[in-house]
């Protein structure tokens, strides 16, 4: 199997590409610059990773990148005041994807689930977990997946991560849902970024069909 995985060197790219190299398939790690290895130093070292240069605002980067591919995964965050950028990326991979009939899972935000606490309202809409600061990502993360949706063509699975998601320790273990945020006994949403990474590549190898899903830590 060969993975594409658009936007290696971030901090939940670059442990897709990791998780997915020690699984053994082969993988383009896409970003516009693979030479940032101390963001992704498997891009370096593994022999399975192939580090790529790609706009993905560009076509015939993106079709370079998707070339082969068995799936591809996107995973870009708005930066303040850049939401239309990631919005238009995600619609140029979407297109990309479905001309090259490689199915895509995108790694969005926590915005569009339903709230635990209400599920009539969104997690956007709930600051017990959306502080005000973060409203601007969240609702970057609500814009990303109506993308998604509008797309006229392709397959694609959106994968909501809980509401904290930061570097931690690999576990290998996660707990799955659908669209409602998944909680703790203390009401905690957490996952690490390694073990997001696990539930992606679980996806790939075993896809499940779902349109909208998320993980959280056990």
């Amino acid at each position: 199997m060969k993975i594409t995985v658009i936007g290696a060197t971030g901090m939940v790219g670059s442990r897709i590409v990791a998780e997915a190299a020690d699984r053994g398939p082969g993988i383009i790690a896409a970003s516009r610059r693979p030479n940032n290895t101390s963001a992704v130093p498997t891009v370096a070292i593994h022999p399975r990773v192939q580090a790529l240069p790609v706009d993905a605002h560009i076509a015939s980067d993106l079709d370079t990148a998707l070339a082969g591919a068995d799936a591809a995964v996107l995973t870009v965050r708005a930066a303040p005041g850049q939401t239309s950028q990631v919005l238009s990326l995600t619609e140029a991979v979407l297109t990309a994807t479905a001309h090259a009939r490689v199915p895509l899972l995108v790694v969005g935000g926590a915005g569009p689930l339903r709230s635990p606490v209400d599920p009539d309202s969104i997690v956007l809409n709930d600051p017990e977990f959306v502080a005000e600061e973060w409203r601007d990502l969240a609702a970057a993360s609500l814009a990303q997946l109506e993308v998604c949706r509008n797309h006229p063509a392709g397959r694609w699975t959106y994968l909501s991560p809980p509401a904290v998601l930061e570097p931690g320790d690999r576990l290998g273990d996660y707990r799955r849902g659908t669209t409602i945020l998944l909680t703790d006994l203390d009401g905690r949403s957490w996952i690490s970024a390694e073990d997001l990474a696990v539930a992606v590549v679980d996806e790939i190898e075993v896809p499940s069909g779902e349109r909208h899903f998320t993980v959280a830590a056990r």
